[in-house]
């Protein structure tokens, strides 16, 4: 599975969140504090939302991270490469919203 694949599969992901939580393109944009059109672009698979993005979507669709990963669209015979690469992405994007939140207990709340 290449990039552009995971692309695809992580916007109809999140499309399948949206849906099924029957928000608006415009209503989960504004959730996750980006625009429609790059909402858009990640769900058709054009666009992959650096971390921070992907945490505010799945926050805001009330998802873990690594959920917007698994689909029905990654093959369950994906090579152990691709499963590695998916797991290091999530763990990746988890610890920088874990700093990230440190960071802002650090400064807000004393």
């Amino acid at each position: 599975m290449d990039g552009q694949e995971i692309k695809a599969a992580l916007g109809q992901n999140i499309k399948n969140f949206r849906s099924h939580r029957q928000y608006s393109q415009a209503e989960l944009a504004e959730k996750a504090d980006i625009s429609i059109i790059y909402l858009s672009n990640i769900e058709r698979g054009q666009k992959f939302p650096k971390p921070a993005i992907l945490a505010q979507i799945a926050e805001s669709l009330d998802v873990e991270v690594y959920e917007l990963f698994k689909s029905n669209h990654i093959p369950k015979a994906a090579s152990n490469v691709n499963k590695k690469y998916i797991t290091h992405i999530s763990k990746d994007i988890t610890q920088k919203v874990m700093q990230a939140m440190e960071i802002g207990f650090k400064k807000y709340i004393k």
